[in-house]
């Protein structure tokens, strides 16, 4: 079997603190979408289930991880309550997975929460989705679950993480 050699990596990754109308989130937006709507068979509109607002400061946050200035990954939070964040949106591009993207948006997003004054972020997944169960156990989350029942049988999959909060 032959595969198809991935194009080199780009050398500069920044992270851009954006909105969720910004031009440059809109085909990650898209495909995040796209996967949603495949993987849990219903259609999903990500723009009517969250506000924008809700990911604008002071509470929130929209990052967005660009390589050479093009978007590869991105996630955003919003306020879950005074001292927690809540995780959502966090996306990899189909053609950038499986070379740690998801975890620098998920530092950066600890990072830029723990700055506001956030001391723990909250995030939930759907149970058809291995791969963020996986990156979220492997990044120190804790389940709020039974990790031997069947994920199916749960529905949206929470985890917690507490945060150092950096001192001035």
């Amino acid at each position: 079997m032959t595969t198809t050699p991935r194009p080199p990596w780009p050398a500069r990754l920044t992270i851009r603190r954006t909105t969720v109308a910004d031009p440059l989130a809109r085909p990650l937006l898209d495909e995040l979408t796209h996967e949603y709507s495949t993987r849990y068979a219903r259609p999903v509109d990500l723009s009517r289930e969250y506000p924008a607002e809700e990911f604008a400061p002071p509470g929130g946050a929209f990052l967005l991880l660009l390589a050479d200035g093009a978007p590869v990954a991105g996630g955003a939070y919003r306020r879950y309550d005074t001292r927690t964040a809540e995780l959502k949106r966090i996306w990899t591009h189909s053609a950038h997975r499986r070379r740690g993207l998801g975890r620098r948006v998920l530092a950066a997003l600890e990072e830029d929460a723990a700055a506001r004054g956030y001391s723990r972020v909250y995030l939930t997944t759907g149970p058809r989705q291995p791969e963020a169960k996986g990156l979220y156990l492997a990044a120190g989350y804790r389940p709020l679950f039974d990790l031997s029942v069947p994920p199916e049988s749960i529905g949206p999959l929470p985890f917690v993480k507490h945060l150092e909060i950096p001192r001035p």
